[in-house]
């Protein structure tokens, strides 16, 4: 099945909104990871964004999964880029 990398983007305006969602963005992400569509995902250090990575039949998937984000929901992710990884080596490669 292949593996999608989401990137989201953020921006300082959505701070206190995202704040206040994490924790029922990050619920509705361990269910994802239960139901075994995520298999990782976290912020970046800097705070411009994160990285989902998602493995699921197809972009199709990925984009419904997407609309149900908490923070999507409240408008709170500035720019999403969602494409097909291909990983050659290491943990997520076949």
């Amino acid at each position: 099945m292949p593996i999608f990398a989401v990137h989201y983007t953020y921006s300082d305006a959505t701070v206190e909104g995202r704040d206040s969602f994490r924790p029922e963005h990050r619920a509705w992400l361990n269910g994802l990871i239960d139901a075994g569509s995520l298999l990782t995902s976290g912020p970046y250090p800097d705070g411009s964004g994160a990285l989902l990575l998602f493995q699921v039949a197809d972009e199709a998937t990925v984009e419904q999964l997407l609309v149900q984000d908490p923070f999507a929901r409240e408008h709170l992710i500035d720019d999403v880029r969602a494409v097909e990884w291909l990983p050659v080596m290491g943990a997520f490669a076949s």
